[in-house]
């Protein structure tokens, strides 16, 4: 297991530094919010992402140190406050100061990152499991053959690791690192002088010069097996590289590409295990709380989140979703549990410990469709998953405000559209004199159905009804005059605007 120091020289000093060091194991990465308890467990790494007080951080601290955590991660200057260091001391926790322009959600990648390649390393020790190795090893001894710092980069510019020394680098790898993935401007910068496409044809090796803006110099080793492109090798370098230091970086891509191979499919496996748990669970069928255990969820209520995509390539869906899910998750602490069933991503998320967060990423987020469902215990996830499917329903055919709706929330808008759907096969719509309204309208372009729908809605306000329609007051009494005169409605009678109400709420939520 990685020690809290292994992870912060991992990490590097450019962005951690060891204000109180400690020899205990990391397991996990928590987000810690003001005004509520957050779950701590043993090798914790808590993140005090809210705290903005020196006693607030103390406090932090020492409910931390006493549950098991392995360190506390704050900005400056709380870290180096004496409260803090005295409850880091009383309770043996580790604290840890992050560089104040350090961005929260990206460190968060960066630690999950260093966790997974040291369980990967453990994994690697374990019978018939020889030879997996660890990619931030590899890109270390990638970057001595070189003598320059070194990302490994999957196919679609995503770092899936990286060498010691990035401080010698410039800004750009800076920010991939932190980012991980290469920023947009700097993709677009090294597209532009035919670097992915030199990479596509099979170049063996590739450099890039120093550019104006101040980005060093690049040399570039594409990553193959079999003909498939699984990713590139980049190395910051302070000029032209020899040939035969070149050649040698070159040589260590193979060893890089069947470790991605082998990666890939170990974690192609733990993706389908982790799915057919979130199926069994969200299907409430066989072992559901065996399935529950399994995916760590918590006994607490929990939320199913139903996700899709603004999108009519099918080809394209299935990335798209995958990366909104990245990119909305990138502040929770804990994994969520996700699949895939019928071109739908869902999510089982904690309803206090994580739903906050989410919902406000969620609906800051463009290009997505959500559905939530309402809070139930692990055994009753299946309704909220039904919930979640109707909500989602709901937004795709814009009858909720917002790409989010949330099923306990939306309730009226949920009750309309069950009644309207129940309704709409009866032909309930169609009795009375309603008809001679919409055939009105067709003809002569008029809006009485819609003005009777809204002097419905707003009883006893005119000018609420008129504003509704963006109409004067004046002009909604003289069409209620006028389609009166057209139907012989008597709207003094309670049933029949009740039953003229369904009838509306018939057409428009159907």
């Amino acid at each position: 297991m990685i020690t809290v120091q292994g992870v912060a020289d991992r990490v590097g000093p450019t962005l951690l530094r060891t204000v109180l060091p400690s020899d205990r194991g990391v397991t996990d990465v928590v987000i810690a919010e003001l005004g509520r308890r957050t779950h701590v467990a043993d090798g914790d790494l808590v993140l005090g992402v809210t705290v903005n007080s020196a006693g607030k951080a103390a406090e932090l601290v020492e409910y931390c140190g006493s549950h098991g955590a392995a360190a506390v991660l704050l900005k400056p200057p709380l870290a180096s406050s004496a409260g803090v260091l005295t409850a880091a001391r009383d309770t043996g926790t580790a604290v840890i100061e992050v560089h104040n322009a350090t961005a929260w959600a990206q460190l968060v990648w960066l630690l999950r990152t260093v966790l997974d390649a040291a369980a990967d390393d453990e994994h690697a020790t374990e019978p018939g499991n020889q030879g997996l190795g660890d990619l931030f090893r590899l890109a270390d001894a990638a970057a001595a053959v070189v003598d320059a710092p070194v990302t490994i980069e999957d196919a679609n510019s995503r770092v899936l690791a990286y060498s010691a020394r990035q401080d010698r680098t410039d800004p750009a790898r800076v920010s991939t690192i932190m980012g991980r993935r290469v920023p947009d401007d700097v993709l677009a910068r090294f597209r532009s002088r035919g670097v992915f496409r030199d990479l596509s044809r099979g170049r063996t090796t590739i450099f890039v010069p120093a550019q104006r803006d101040g980005t060093l110099p690049r040399l570039i080793v594409p990553i193959r097996m079999g003909g498939e492109l699984l990713g590139s090798m980049w190395a910051v370098v302070a000029g032209p590289v020899s040939d035969e230091r070149a050649a040698a970086f070159a040589d260590t891509a193979p060893v890089v590409a069947l470790h991605l191979l082998r990666r890939r499919a170990l974690a192609d496996a733990e993706r389908r295990r982790s799915a057919e748990l979130v199926r069994t669970v969200l299907q409430g069928k066989g072992s559901v709380r065996l399935a529950a255990a399994e995916l760590d969820l918590d006994e607490e209520p929990h939320r199913v989140v139903a996700i899709d995509v603004q999108t009519t390539d099918a080809l394209d869906a299935e990335g798209l979703r995958l990366a909104l899910w990245e990119r909305i998750t990138a502040g929770v602490g804990r994994r969520p549990a996700v699949t895939e069933l019928h071109g739908i991503l869902y999510a089982i998320v904690p309803d206090q410990a994580g739903w906050p967060a989410l919902s406000e990423a969620l609906r800051n987020e463009t290009g997505a469709f959500v559905g939530v469902g309402s809070p139930a215990e692990i055994t009753d996830l299946a309704e909220s998953r039904a919930q979640a499917e109707e909500a989602l329903g709901l937004v795709r055919a814009r009858l909720v405000d917002g790409p989010v709706a949330t099923h306990d929330e939306a309730w009226p808008v949920v009750a309309l559209h069950r009644v309207a759907a129940a309704a709409s096969p009866t032909g309930a719509a169609e009795l009375g004199p309603l008809a001679i309204l919409r055939t009105h309208d067709e003809q002569s372009g008029s809006s009485y159905v819609d003005t009777l729908y809204e002097w419905l809605r707003h009883p006893g306000d005119p000018k609420a009804a008129a504003r509704a329609l963006r109409i004067h007051a004046n002009t909604l009494r003289y069409r209620m005059t006028r389609l009166i005169e057209l139907t012989g409605l008597n709207l003094d009678d309670p049933d029949i605007r009740l039953a003229v109400t369904v009838q509306l709420a018939t057409t428009r939520w159907a």
